[in-house]
């Protein structure tokens, strides 16, 4: 890899973001209509829409709040208008404020629709904060930055037999690449790590990491043996079986082989900022856009997101490339598939060169290049609910 910068917007306090979005968040899901009216009146700007905020439990609450103000802090933004109704759990005064709290230098604005009077008032008010936000946005001057910037959140959907040969190890050769230039690396998945803890575990660089990697994976199996539940009927999907995969054993060998070589320095909870450079494991369900939600709210600024059966997901604010493990899958879902690794399998490319190809891809992506996900505006959020709302 000759070419070594990366082009990007660095900010105050010293994170970088790929993008420079302009982000609308409803702060509970009665907000939602709001937030996509103001969004088709803006199209260069993103939103997300979700179903929580309201009769959440406390500890659900948190991890809501969290999430949403993740993404507002995220260097890939530059500015956050969030929507609220005015008599929710999450307040979107209590979110503007933590966002502004955790990233000053950013444009934070909030609109409640019972004080504005209503949804076609606040629609107006908040079309005119945006594109305000918009016109100041393209005034933020770009700067370079290097492999040493990127929180890579690594991630596997549709995975199929090809994927624990193929794209999972590539994305491996990645992985161990951005950790020998200083940069962040986040394996998450955890149900996906069930019988390759082991694995994981060993690579820890101290006692306490290595009980916490043992911990977080033996928890959340006993949540699932506690609600008397069979995870085969979950993970793996009947997709995944249908691909090839037989257990969440093999699953689990073929999925961790996306994190590298490299040690494991840290473990998070859901959606907790990364702190660390090298390799963080983050508790993570297996489910898709909620891990993707938990890393982009931790930071990740890149996610790569390799697929055996094809995907389209995408975050609204992180560029996320998809890798598939078969060339069948890369033919067959052009419009959703970045990069074909399946070409690894048909001997025309090596783990190398495939690991070259999407560093060069990264390096586009910077320079203004989209994935076939932000082409297709793909917004995907969800968060990781914990109990039942009441």
């Amino acid at each position: 890899m000759k070419n070594t910068k990366i082009l990007g917007f660095r900010r105050e306090d010293n994170s970088f973001g790929l993008r420079n979005k302009v982000i609308i968040i409803p702060s509970v899901h009665c907000a939602n209509k709001c937030v996509e009216n103001i969004a088709k009146l803006n199209p260069d700007s993103v939103y997300i829409t979700h179903q929580h905020g309201c009769s959440q439990l406390d500890y659900d609450a948190k991890q809501t709040q969290m999430v949403l103000a993740g993404h507002g802090t995220n260097p890939n933004v530059y500015g956050v208008l969030i929507i609220g109704l005015g008599c929710e759990v999450i307040s979107a005064d209590n979110l503007a404020k933590n966002i502004k709290e955790n990233t000053p230098y950013k444009e934070v604005h909030h609109l409640i629709i019972q004080e504005e009077g209503g949804v076609l008032n606040t629609t107006k008010k908040g079309d005119a904060i945006v594109k305000q936000m918009l016109l100041n946005a393209q005034k933020q001057t770009q700067s370079f930055g290097d492999w040493s910037d990127i929180v890579l959140g690594t991630e596997c959907g549709g995975s199929d037999a090809f994927s624990g040969l193929s794209a999972n190890p590539a994305l491996g050769a990645v992985s161990d690449f951005i950790i020998e230039h200083d940069g962040s690396v986040i394996l998450a998945e955890t149900t996906e790590l069930i019988g390759a803890e082991h694995l994981l575990a060993k690579r820890a660089i101290n006692e306490e990491i290595k009980n916490k990697v043992y911990s977080t994976i033996n928890n959340f199996e006993q949540l699932v043996l506690n609600s008397h539940a069979d995870i085969r009927g979950a993970n793996p999907s009947p997709g995944n079986i249908a691909g090839g995969l037989s257990s969440i054993e093999e699953k689990s060998l073929g999925c961790i082989y996306k994190a590298g070589s490299k040690p494991l320095v840290d473990v998070k909870e859901y959606a907790h900022k990364i702190t660390q450079k090298g390799l963080t494991l983050m508790n993570t369900p297996g489910n898709d856009i909620e891990q993707l939600s938990g890393m982009v709210a931790g930071g990740c600024n890149l996610c790569i997101f390799t697929t055996g059966r094809g995907t389209p997901t995408g975050s609204p604010i992180t560029p996320t490339i998809k890798v598939s493990s078969n060339t069948k899958t890369f033919l067959n879902m052009q419009d959703c598939i970045d990069i074909n690794a399946g070409d690894i399998l048909d001997g025309k490319k090596t783990m190398e060169e495939k690991k070259e190809e999407i560093l060069e891809f990264v390096i586009k992506l910077s320079q203004g290049e989209l994935t076939k996900a932000e082409i297709n505006k793909q917004n995907d959020f969800s968060i990781w609910r914990l109990a039942t709302t009441c």
